[in-house]
């Protein structure tokens, strides 16, 4: 689980400092790899390899979004829901996070390592890259626990 303190302006002009709770289950992680043909891995590596920049983009939002939840009081639980994820895209804090995974991939790999679990699929998962092995302005694709892809984000 990753607790990320945030700090954004609201929609009123507010600063506000909340914290954000971000975490895929082993099972999640399983029913993400099952739900397209040839696995989540496969599909990632094909629209990179297309350099289709919508689609990583919108799958990294998807991921993004299905990790977002909120602890039980007495920590037992992650409590998920679609009403909760929309809640959180609609703030500037999703806002301000989003842009900076995109734009960051070493922030992008820290996250994405740090929300999903390890899930081996015949034994053991090999980490292909690590954070500091991906500069500044390029966008990573999450494919295994730990492991990206990459395509180059032009400097804004």
């Amino acid at each position: 689980m990753l607790k990320r303190t945030i700090t954004y302006t609201d929609f009123d002009g507010n600063s506000r400092t909340e914290d954000f709770y971000f975490n895929l289950s082993k099972a999640e992680v399983i029913e993400m790899e099952h739900s397209v043909d040839g696995g989540l891995s496969v599909m990632m590596k094909r629209i990179v390899e297309a350099k289709n920049t919508k689609q990583i983009i919108e799958t990294f939002k998807v991921i993004l979004l299905k990790a977002y939840g909120e602890k039980s009081a007495d920590g037992r639980r992650f409590v998920k829901s679609e009403e909760l994820s929309k809640a959180f895209s609609e703030t500037e804090a999703y806002s301000d996070l989003f842009m900076k995974l995109a734009t960051d991939a070493k922030a992008a790999i820290e996250f994405i390592t740090a929300v999903v679990p390890p899930v081996p699929k015949t034994g053991s998962v090999t980490t292909i890259a690590t954070a500091d092995s991906y500069p500044k302005n390029t966008l990573p694709i999450p494919i295994d626990h730990g492991s990206v892809l990459q395509e180059n984000v032009p400097e804004t």
